[in-house]
């Protein structure tokens, strides 16, 4: 089974988000990427569709921006 992916930049929006989105869903199904500590993720949420995080791509490549917390421009500095 594919997992979901979960992006975020560490900010207090994205770590209360992620912390819900564990809470909900299953976290062996979801793959968390901080793209502060991992910038060579950046290119691959972009590709996928991300513009801000925090964010859920799902297995069939939905992008769900969940709140707000930075443009997926300010995580690339």
């Amino acid at each position: 089974m594919a997992k979901s992916i979960f992006y975020h930049a560490g900010c207090p929006v994205c770590l209360s988000a992620e912390h819900d989105i564990l809470n909900l869903i299953d976290p062996s199904t979801i793959e968390v990427i901080h793209l502060g500590d991992n910038t060579d993720k950046i290119a691959q949420a972009e590709h996928a569709g991300v513009k801000s995080v925090p964010a859920l791509v799902t297995p069939n490549g939905n992008v769900l921006h969940i709140n707000f917390g930075a443009s997926i421009q300010d995580v690339k500095g």
